[in-house]
């Protein structure tokens, strides 16, 4: 080949392919379109996906995948295109390369038109995915819906049933779990069941028996749901304390309660060896259980109870467990229990008859055979006591015996006796408005017993109590009773107004002389007027003597002689100053 046959090298290599229309092809602009048509075709793929994961009953469309393919195959075409472009360069005059470049052309317009083909295709891809998360939104609005309202049943079915059967099941299995029970736990979680239930019945909203049924049956034949809870709750609650223990603390209350017994009870003397022996074998066997030993200073009772003080120190330093120790519980709560037992074995004064107490007071020491006449011993004691001046001993007879009739003979030697030693005893007595321990304290005297007897004799409600207790307050003599006494000369009954009179004479008061006058002229009953010219003469001044001595003339014999006693009484003195 010749010089001038061969185009230069260099010329070719710069000259750009030329398009189509006769324009240059460029080659990065080739590979743009080709990337760009490969991104669309991603695009499309990611497009597609999504409404296939949506909406999960939707079918994959076969000529989406279809255009992939094609998209892809285009986006390579171009891609050998643009290399060829490149090597066409090589030979300008080539009439292959340019046909090869009309070629690539052709296919760039074509590549231009499937393009625009897939993007519609897109855009109606586009519209059917918003339609399709559309469908999804509606659809997952419809499904909170539909859990809210889940939600809502689920609340309502973990809401405690309140209904008297619901309630009464859930005792029932409260009832189960105090049976199974074999621990304090076991029992603390069956108490806080039912702590649950009762509150839950209080809170319940339960029917109630119609009125007109309580009406017509009567009303332990009504059924009242609340009340049948509430019993079984109450029962169950005992079942679950009575299920509890036994505790430590148990024995030791028991071994105190003892302790107090030794402390407070009256032994006699052949119950306080008794109570020794009781003691030092329950010191054995605690000290068995407990392993330790315990033994007492002497045989006194402060001995025995320091014993048992030194037990009970030991146990509640132990601090036993009632479920880890139940066997150290339970054998000393029995070896308590059996101290208490032989306790109440041995004998006390309680035990003893009454006669028996006295006979080991020495009561009957002062019977002798000379002085032994009557039956009983104990009134024939009384007897003696009241002859040597010993309200003591009786006020102790009184207070043994149990008989009424022992009683009596005590009070009426007491009255007799008059001792101002008995006046607690009949005072309290007197409490009750009994007879007898009023007239004990008139003749004792004390003033003190006026405030309770005063009302005594206020009304007229029991004349035959105001007899007495008119005589008494009579007897103690107090002028503080003067207008008490007083008011009675009005009384309906005849021998309250004449025990009135009779008690204004024994209390002396110049005051009550105008008031006896007036009963002395008016009165109609003769003994009433008789009592009240007694009383004047025992007031004895001149005012009243003369008001007395008046009534010489007097119908009645018994107001005479108190009028002649007068008459005698009164002296020449008197008479200057009282003229009749």
């Amino acid at each position: 080949m010749s010089d001038g046959d061969e185009p230069p090298a260099d010329d070719d290599a710069d000259t750009p392919a030329e398009g189509t229309d006769g324009e240059p092809v460029d080659e990065e602009t080739s590979a743009e379109t080709a990337d760009e048509a490969t991104e669309e075709s991603d695009a499309d793929e990611t497009t597609e996906a999504e409404p296939e994961d949506a909406v999960e009953s939707e079918e994959p469309d076969d000529s989406d995948e279809t255009d992939e393919d094609e998209a892809d195959a285009e986006a390579d075409s171009e891609g050998e295109a643009a290399e060829d472009d490149g090597e066409g360069t090589e030979d300008e005059g080539d009439p292959d390369a340019d046909a090869a470049d009309e070629d690539a052309t052709e296919d760039k317009a074509d590549s231009d038109d499937e393009g625009d083909t897939e993007e519609e295709a897109d855009a109606e891809d586009g519209k059917g995915t918003e339609a399709d998360q559309e469908t999804e939104t509606e659809t997952a609005d419809e499904n909170g819906e539909t859990d809210e309202d889940g939600d809502a049943d689920d609340e309502s079915e973990s809401l405690p049933d309140t209904t008297p059967e619901s309630l009464d099941s859930r005792l029932d299995e409260v009832e189960g779990m105090v049976d199974e029970a074999e621990t304090e736990a076991d029992l603390d979680e069956a108490e806080a069941k039912l702590d649950e239930v009762e509150a839950d019945i209080e809170a319940a909203d339960l029917p109630e028996p119609d009125e007109d049924e309580e009406d017509e049956e009567d009303e332990e034949d009504v059924a009242d749901p609340r009340d049948e809870l509430e019993t079984t709750v109450t029962g169950l609650r005992d079942a679950i304390e009575t299920e509890r223990g036994p505790y430590a603390e148990d024995a030791v209350e028991t071994i105190e309660s003892a302790k107090a017994t030794i402390e407070d009870t009256r032994w006699t003397e052949d119950g306080e060896p008794e109570v020794v022996a009781a003691v030092e074998s329950f010191l054995d066997s605690v000290g068995e259980v407990l392993d330790e030993s315990f033994s007492t200073d002497g045989e006194t009772m402060a001995d025995l109870t320091a014993a048992l003080d030194d037990v009970i120190e030991t146990v509640e330093a132990r601090d036993l467990d009632p479920d880890d120790d139940a066997g150290t519980v339970a054998d000393l709560c029995e070896v308590a229990d059996e101290l208490e037992a032989d306790l109440a074995d041995a004998e006390e004064w309680d035990d003893l008859s009454v006669r028996e107490k006295l006979d080991a007071e020495g009561f009957y020491d002062v019977l002798t055979p000379e002085n032994r006449k009557d039956f009983p011993p104990e009134w024939n004691a009384i007897k003696v006591y009241e002859k040597q001046n010993d309200p003591e001993s009786i006020l102790h007879g009184l207070e043994m015996f149990g008989s009424e009739y022992m009683q009596g003979h005590c009070i009426e030697s007491l009255k007799r006796m008059g001792s101002p030693e008995a006046y607690d005893a009949m005072e309290q007595r007197a409490q009750k408005r009994n007879k007898p321990p009023i007239e004990v304290l008139g003749k004792i005297g004390d003033e003190r017993a006026l405030d309770t007897l005063h009302d005594y004799i206020e009304g007229d409600s029991d004349p035959a109590l105001q007899t007495v207790t008119i005589k008494a307050i009579g007897e103690i003599g107090s002028t503080d009773s003067t207008q008490a006494v007083a008011d009675r000369l009005v009384a309906e009954n005849d021998t309250v107004r004449s025990n009135a009179a009779r008690a204004l004479g024994l209390i002396g008061d110049t005051r009550a002389i105008d008031p006896l006058a007036d009963v002395l002229a008016d009165d109609d009953s003769n003994p009433v007027r008789a009592s009240a010219a007694w009383a004047l003469n025992q007031i004895g001044t001149a005012e009243a003597l003369d008001a007395a001595r008046e009534h010489a003339d007097d119908r009645s014999f018994l107001v005479q002689t108190e009028a002649e006693k007068a008459e005698g009484a009164m002296t020449d003195e008197d008479r200057a100053e009282t003229p009749a």
